[in-house]
């Protein structure tokens, strides 16, 4: 009897569900149980390959993934003590290296990759509807000295978790609703995205709303002009409606989307705070510009290369947590981030290794495009435009954030579904993880005849 087809992919299906859990209030963040699972899916996955002795991974896709390495080792010997080195290269290692190679080595067909996608809509549903609950009932995140932000069940100390959450879903749900499946269920998906757009807005994240414009703009173009310009203007009658028509927090939302174009004229301490970190995080590079100030060695060096403006931290309430003083421990830049604490070398590295990972995966795209819409469906259009767009956003989102707190998995999650449409899933077979046939015996072709 053959396995279930989920079967496969139910380690990264267990990873995704388990952020639906509820985090303790007063929670800092780290890792959780979905970080532990996610080490056992690696582990699984090492077992799997050496029972079955198959070939782990491509050589591209080896040189890809396994290029991060190199710059977090130089980085890792640099850093202010050794538990800090080692902690900050295992991090690295499970978001960018491991934990993708693993999603890659699980994933067997399009139909597994679609169980993922369709992972992440059903978590950000669940998500989204715990955060319009919050800003209806007044539970939620302090926002403007009213509990009504939406933080799903992240919790005031990552008021960019459900954001995020919610952000992969919405994604997803794009990219399937673009594709050309089944009619009903490219239909669920477009519903699906329309209601994520909700929660989204009441996260009131800039940066997320940002991403979000970008990529899902450019899965748009990737689907086709035509239906981009359709797509377009019922999103757009949307927003009208529920803005404007049923006032959905139209004054903070207004006040909110504002903000974003006064960041150089008028901005708030947050945007101020966030300069000077980026300021400190250039000092930094350039006084060790090749590797850095070492693994985790930002928010030592940070009192001494930050100006005057910056504050002691941010303010945290709300969802069933005190007040407190959150530290700001990060440039929230990504690239920046990995500039202060790698140099030139680990940026390299690991934005190459990205970079890389774009370029086959559109490449695939455009492969899919050229093969006819007819097969489109068999090809997987609806794979590739989620694997490029979530791609898109979460590089998007790296201008403006950074990796910490219990959704940072899924960033892993989903470098493992561009790595395998990138390296794997594109081409015309839609099995690429399987190993290759054993070589007879003598014993067994005679046996044979």
């Amino acid at each position: 009897m053959r396995p279930p087809r989920v079967l496969p992919v139910l380690p990264a299906v267990v990873v995704i569900a388990l952020l639906g859990l509820p985090i303790g209030p007063g929670g800092e963040g780290g890792a959780g149980p979905a970080d532990a699972v996610s080490a056992l899916m690696v582990l699984y996955c090492g077992i799997r390959l050496v029972r079955d002795r198959r070939r782990p991974l491509s050589r591209t896709a080896a040189v890809i993934l396994g290029l991060p390495v190199l710059g977090l080792a130089i980085a890792a010997t640099g850093a202010a003590t050794a538990g800090a080195g080692i902690t900050g290269m295992g991090r690295y290692l499970q978001i960018f290296v491991l934990v993708p190679a693993a999603v890659l080595l699980l994933i067997r067909h399009r139909g597994d990759f679609r169980v993922l996608a369709w992972s992440f809509v059903g978590l950000a549903l669940w998500q989204g509807a715990i955060g319009v609950h919050q800003f209806l009932t007044g539970t939620g995140a302090s926002y403007q000295g009213q509990e009504i932000r939406a933080v799903g069940t992240f919790g005031a100390q990552d008021v960019m978790g459900m954001a995020t959450v919610v952000c992969f879903g919405l994604i997803c749900a794009v990219g399937l609703a673009l594709g050309t499946t089944a009619v009903r269920q490219r239909a669920v998906a477009a519903c699906c995205a329309l209601a994520l757009l909700v929660p989204l807005a009441l996260s009131f994240s800039r940066g997320a709303w940002i991403a979000t414009a970008v990529t899902c703009s450019v899965q748009l173009v990737l689907a086709g002009l035509r239906r981009a310009l359709k797509v377009g203007a019922v999103v757009a009658a949307l927003g009208v409606v529920l803005v404007g028509g049923f006032g959905v927090g139209s004054a903070m939302l207004q006040e909110r989307v504002d903000s974003i174009t006064q960041v150089t004229d008028a901005p708030d301490q947050s945007v101020t705070d966030r300069y000077t970190m980026w300021a400190a995080a250039v000092d930094m590079w350039r006084e060790q510009p090749l590797a850095g100030v070492g693994l985790k060695g930002f928010p030592e060096h940070r009192d001494a290369h930050a100006s005057l403006a910056l504050s002691a931290g941010s303010d945290t309430e709300g969802a069933g947590a005190a007040f407190r003083k959150q530290p700001l421990l990060s440039p929230h830049n990504m690239y920046l981030l990995i500039l202060a604490e790698q140099g030139l070398i680990g940026l390299l590295a690991l934005a190459g290794g990205w970079l890389a990972l774009l370029v086959c995966g559109l490449r695939g795209l455009a492969r899919v495009r050229r093969s006819g819409t007819g097969v489109a469906s068999g090809r997987g259009l609806d794979c590739g435009l989620v694997a490029c767009g979530l791609l898109v956003w979460q590089l998007t989102d790296f201008m403006y954030a950074d990796i910490g707190g219990p959704s940072t998995v899924l960033t892993a999650v989903c470098f493992g579904l561009a790595a395998w449409w990138g390296l794997a899933g594109s081409g015309p077979r839609e099995t690429v993880t399987t190993a290759p046939p054993p070589v007879p015996t003598r014993t067994e072709e005679a046996a044979a005849r």
